[in-house]
Order: structure tokens, then C-alpha cells, then sequence
């Protein structure tokens, strides 16, 4: 048995062999994972080092980025999207194409049925919101990921060399991941329905005329920080599924936190939210409290700084 494992080392080989298997085909995994386990451990153990840990550190060094060895494991040929991401890329569009997309349709199925729409027109408003949101999370995606993967490549330039501190802890893999899902979901679930509302519009009055949930105006105003901020942090979290967290991701996360957050507590708190001829129609003579909306301004904020602090524990952990 070598030294690397006799001397109780080996942690960084073991999330560095987790971060190139688990780029690769299922059936691959266990003989690559064998392989380059037995390679790392020859290698240090030939040098004869008097400290183990840092000649591991030094073999993971030379042997680069796992991304890009775990590309070249895979025998793919350069694409728009090339093997390091395509899995990720795989994974994220699912999430998006099966929940989001059943969610956004599912609602705008509702609206139909209670605005008095036959199945024909219910099935068809459903069939065309599939085709056409399908269609942009799509292209969305693929463009996100597209830049995503010749930033990387720029970033793996000479004057940036790959260390081993880059590789993400194995026991919070996982939970990360799903973490990361859930956000993008919700930040994509948001801008496809506060889109489709306008777009659509789909709640209908008792006088038969058709119009949005939310204020009409704030589409001359502060809609677009409100989007421009949920962009934002659909892209972060594409990021994040791809890449080991950063102080620079949190950073980034601050700034998109602040330009949605912010907007969106102001609209809240000056009672612009909600489109003044749907809330009297659906209330009648009933007005919301005032503590309602103090109460979810706070929610808004609140959520927001949460958010700001689990990027930055993720980014020190």
C-alpha cells in the first residue's frame, strides 16, 4: 500500500477523482476512478516524499483541472457545450422543462378553465405555452451555458493555473446541488410567470375583458430591475452548478440580490404590485390591510440577506 494512504492522507485525491467521474459516463466511473486513484498513489509514492500531503498537492497540481481531464476521459469531440458542462447542462434543463414549464402551464390551464374556456381552447393555451416557453428556456440555457463554457476556458489561461484549493468539499456536494436546483427553479419559475402574465394575460374580469395581475405600468419602470435582478441569479446559479463557490460568485450574488430585491420591496411597499382592476375585482369592497404588505416587504428583505449569507458560507466552507 502506498504512503499516500498509509500515512493517512488522501482527502484531496478523493474529491479530485469525484469531481472527474462524475463528468463522465455512469459506466466508466468505478475503472476510471480505480485508475487514477492508483496513478496519484504511484506517483507520490515514487518521489519519496518526507511529507506526503504536500507531494499529493503537488501531483493534482500537474494533472490540472479535473474538468478538463475528465473531457479527455470522455472522448468527446468539442461542441457548443463541451463534456465538462454537457452533463450539468443536461441536469439544469430537466429541472427547468420539468417543473417549471408543468407549473407555468398548469396555472395558465386553471385561469382557462375558471375564465369558461372549453377543453379545446384550455388544451390548446396549454400546447402553445409548452412549445413557446419551452422553446426560450431552451435557447436561454444553451446560451448561458455557451458563455459559460468560453469564460472557463479563458480562465484556465496561463497566469491562472489550477490548484487543488478549487475542488469543492465531497460532504457538501450534494446538498449544494440540490440547493443549487431549487434556486434556479424558483428564479426561473418567477421570470417565466411575472413574462406570462403580461404576455398572456390571463385572468379575466366579470365584464369579459382580459388583463394582468400585476401592474400594467410597472413595465414603463421598475419591472426591469425587478428581471434584470432574477436573470441574474438564474445565471449564478448556473454558475454555481458548474463551479466550485467563490468570494467572487457571493460578490455577484450581492449585486443581483440587490438589484431584484430592493426594486421588489419598493413596489411592495408602495402598493404597486398587483394590477388595481384585478384587486377589485377578485376583492369586491374588501381591502388588503396595510400589515399585509409590511409584512411581506419584510419576507422580501429578509429572504434576500438570507440568501446574501448561505453564498458567503458556501464560499468560505
Amino acid at each position: 500500500m502506498s504512503r499516500l494512504h498509509t500515512s493517512g492522507t488522501g482527502a484531496l485525491t478523493d474529491r479530485y477523482v469525484a469531481e472527474v467521474v462524475r463528468r463522465i459516463p455512469a459506466g466508466r466511473r468505478g475503472d476510471v476512478a480505480d485508475e487514477l486513484r492508483a496513478t496519484i498513489a504511484d506517483t507520490v509514492e515514487a518521489r519519496g516524499p518526507e511529507d506526503p500531503e504536500a507531494a499529493e498537492r503537488e501531483v493534482l497540481t500537474e494533472m490540472g483541472d479535473p474538468v478538463r481531464l475528465a473531457a479527455r476521459y470522455a472522448d468527446r469531440p468539442l461542441a457548443l457545450i463541451g463534456p465538462g458542462l454537457c452533463p450539468t447542462y443536461i441536469r439544469l434543463l430537466a429541472v427547468l422543462l420539468l417543473t417549471v414549464l408543468p407549473v407555468v402551464v398548469a396555472v395558465g390551464a386553471v385561469l382557462d378553465v375558471l375564465d369558461g374556456k372549453g377543453a379545446g381552447a384550455v388544451i390548446g393555451g396549454a400546447v402553445g405555452t409548452v412549445v413557446s416557453l419551452g422553446a426560450q428556456m431552451i435557447a436561454w440555457l444553451t446560451v448561458v451555458f455557451a458563455l459559460a463554457e468560453r469564460s472557463g476556458k479563458r480562465s484556465a489561461a496561463p497566469g491562472r493555473a489550477w490548484t487543488p484549493d478549487e475542488l469543492p468539499r465531497l460532504r457538501a456536494t450534494k446538498e449544494r446541488d440540490a440547493t443549487v436546483y431549487a434556486g434556479l427553479s424558483w428564479h426561473a419559475l418567477l421570470v417565466a410567470l411575472i413574462v406570462w402574465q403580461h404576455t398572456a394575460q390571463p385572468y379575466r374580469t366579470d365584464a369579459g375583458a382580459h388583463i394582468d395581475v400585476l401592474d400594467p405600468g410597472l413595465w414603463s419602470g421598475w419591472i426591469w430591475p425587478v428581471l434584470a435582478g432574477l436573470a441574474g441569479l438564474v445565471v449564478l446559479d448556473v454558475i454555481r452548478a458548474v463551479r466550485a463557490p467563490t468570494r467572487s460568485l457571493a460578490l455577484w450574488n450581492i449585486a443581483a440580490q440587490v438589484v431584484f430585491t430592493l426594486p421588489m420591496a419598493w413596489i411592495l411597499y408602495r402598493r404597486e404590485f398587483f394590477n388595481p382592476a384585478f384587486l377589485s375585482d377578485v376583492n369586491g369592497g374588501w381591502q388588503t390591510p396595510d400589515a399585509f404588505y409590511t409584512v411581506v416587504v419584510l419576507l422580501v428583505l429578509a429572504g434576500g440577506a438570507r440568501e446574501v449569507v448561505r453564498r458567503f458560507r458556501e464560499a468560505r466552507a
